[in-house]
Formats: C-alpha cells, sequence, structure tokens
C-alpha cells in the first residue's frame, strides 16, 4: 500500500490539514468503577472531544502475579495482577461503554494488552487500534489487530527508532491505515522532554497522519503541536487532580480540556485559512475611516488665510486629508472660511 497523509476512523479523516482530532484518554482513572466510566464518556463529550480512550485489561491473560509495579500507588491490591483484575469490565460492559460514547458523538476507542483484549474489542466494534507503548514489539498482538483491517495508531512512548519503523513496516505490509504519535513515557513529562520536533520527522520518515500523545498534564504541549501541524491530540483526562490515581499528575481536568479543544479549532482554523492583505483592508475600509486622523483647523480660520502649522491639527475621523498630507497643507491658502475642528479637503485650499 503506498504510504498516504490522510486516513480515515469512522466520519473523521485524520490528516491532510483536517481538523486535528482530540483524544481524550481515560485508562485506568475510572478505578474499576462502570459509574465512573460512564460519567467519564459524559465529561469528555460535554468538553468537545473528538475521541474517548480506554485500556482493556485482562489480567490472566496479560500479567503474572510477578508483574512489578510501576508505581505502588494502591492501597488495595497487593500485586499490579491485582489491580488489572480489578480493572476488568465485561464484555458486555465494554459494548454498554462503546454504545454510549457513540450516542454521544465520540469515536470509542480502547488499547488492547493481550489476544483476548483484542478479540473482545473487535466484537463490540471499535473502528481502530490504538497501540500502547509498550506493544509496539509486541508485532503477534499488532499481527492480531492487523488481521482485522482496521486502522492502527501507533504510540512511540518506549520505542527506538527501530522499533516503530518495525511496527510501520509491518502494519504496511499488511496494507493498514495508519498513524503514528510523538510519545514520552514520563508521568508527568517536563517540556524538554515533550519532542515536539519529532512530529515533522516522524511525518517525512512515515508520510502518514503524525500525532502527539501528552503526559505533560497541561495543555500547552497540545496546543503548540497544533501549530505544527499535528493530526492527532491525546491526552489523559480527570475530574481533579485530587483523585486517585497514577496517572493523575500527567492528567488535565475537564475545563482544560475543554480549552484545548477550543484553542486547537481555532489554531487550526488560523493555520489553514489564507488571508490576503488587501482584501482584509478592504473589508475594514469602514473601521478604518474611524480610527483613522484628518487634517482639521485648530480654529477658525478665513478665506484666504495662509495655513501655519500652529492652525492646523490632526484629530478623528478619517475621511478629510490624510497627516501625511500635513506638509503639503501648510502654506496654502484657504478657499472659503471654516470653523474649528472642520477636516480640509482639497476644495477648501487654493
Amino acid at each position: 500500500m503506498a504510504s498516504v497523509s490522510s486516513i480515515q476512523i469512522g466520519d473523521h479523516k485524520i490528516g491532510n490539514d483536517a481538523r486535528p482530532i482530540v483524544i481524550a484518554e481515560v485508562a485506568q482513572a475510572h478505578d474499576g468503577s462502570l459509574g465512573t466510566a460512564h460519567a467519564f464518556i459524559d465529561a469528555i463529550a460535554d468538553a468537545g472531544a473528538d475521541a474517548v480512550k480506554f485500556q482493556t485489561h485482562i489480567a490472566a491473560a496479560e500479567s503474572t502475579r510477578s508483574e512489578p509495579w510501576r508505581v505502588k500507588f494502591s492501597k488495595q491490591d497487593v500485586t499490579r495482577y491485582d489491580y488489572w483484575k480489578r480493572m476488568e469490565f465485561t464484555e458486555s460492559q465494554w459494548a454498554g461503554l462503546k454504545e454510549h460514547a457513540n450516542n454521544r458523538g465520540l469515536i470509542f476507542l480502547s488499547s488492547p494488552f493481550s489476544p483476548e483484549a483484542v478479540g473482545l474489542l473487535h466484537r463490540i466494534g471499535v473502528p481502530a487500534w490504538k497501540v500502547a507503548s509498550g506493544e509496539i514489539t509486541n508485532l503477534p498482538l499488532l499481527k492480531l489487530m492487523l488481521d482485522t483491517k482496521l486502522p492502527v495508531l501507533l504510540s512511540s512512548g518506549m520505542s527506538t527508532t527501530e522499533d516503530l519503523d518495525n511496527a510501520v513496516q509491518t502494519c504496511r505490509a499488511a496494507n493498514a491505515q495508519i498513524g503514528v504519535f510523538q510519545c514520552t513515557t514520563l508521568y508527568p513529562c517536563p517540556p524538554e522532554k515533550i519532542g515536539l520536533n519529532l512530529i515533522a520527522t516522524l511525518g517525512e520518515r512515515y508520510h502518514c497522519p503524525v500525532g502527539l500523545s501528552d503526559h505533560s498534564g497541561k495543555i500547552f504541549a497540545c496546543l503548540a503541536a497544533t501549530t505544527l501541524g499535528a493530526a492527532m491530540l491525546e491526552l489523559h483526562v480527570t475530574f481533579s487532580r485530587q483523585m486517585f490515581g497514577p496517572d493523575v499528575p500527567a492528567s488535565v481536568t475537564f475545563p482544560e480540556l475543554k480549552q484545548l479543544t477550543d484553542g486547537a479549532a481555532d489554531i487550526h482554523k488560523m493555520r489553514t485559512a489564507f488571508v490576503e492583505k488587501n482584501a482584509i483592508a478592504a473589508e475594514m475600509a469602514t473601521m478604518k475611516g474611524i480610527f483613522q486622523k484628518s487634517i482639521v483647523a485648530r480654529h477658525s480660520l478665513k478665506k484666504g488665510s495662509v495655513l501655519s502649522e500652529a492652525d492646523l491639527a490632526l484629530k478623528k475621523a478619517g475621511g478629510g486629508l490624510p497627516p501625511e498630507r500635513l506638509d503639503s497643507v501648510v502654506g496654502r491658502k484657504l478657499a472659503r472660511d471654516v470653523e474649528a475642528d472642520t477636516a480640509l479637503a482639497d476644495s477648501d485650499l487654493s
């Protein structure tokens, strides 16, 4: 398949100067509560994002009891396996979440971490795959996703260039539509590690839509990425920075998400609109007349007066002789009497 600069996920075109798609990442912020997961969907939709993304963990299929904690945050789970177990939803519950998201106008995405999760998500009808950073080198799992013929979004948070090359080549060999995210897997990620320079680098290397998967906990990186032409924006969300969970320091609140969605839409319009200076000036002609100044009589003057600089002032509104004519008006004679503050015209001069 020839490389392309845009892909299609549902009704959304991604790339080729389309508005960047905003993906709000819930991950495990629901803390195993189905009700909270549904609440996230409503809040994400209300904030104007385009997609909601979860993670589908099936403990027995992806983990052993010896899996170490990345950060030991849980006070109720003895092992990380126990935590993944507590994060599980049933297939019907996942289907309900997808239906809810679609009813709110959101694309429903969830990263799978096992073949069983791929099967579950495919059965409930996900429109694309988001491959988590840690699974980029898991080519057997990637090939299962590719077998479905759905678009694939690759996150590169822990990847070397070689890792990403291999994943992209595997996708291309399967004729898959692909997108790539620049990502740095630090929670939170400091500004100097965001890697905005890599958005252009990855686009040139892979000739596909490139986005930013951000873990800074602020909206600035995604806004900056939008100005650089990022086609996709992904970031973690939380109801409050006082909430429980390992991703909270790297998440934005929903008022911040709303600022991002509004800002990204405006920046996209700024980037893609063609502005012609003279055409804009023509639109501003009436306004220009209000804001500009004219040469006016400083005081009442008689016909035949030889105008000096002391006789003249520059005052609003425009419409009379413009300020740049002042030097040429000095020394001219008045062709008629004028009152103070009268804007002068060429016909007033002899």
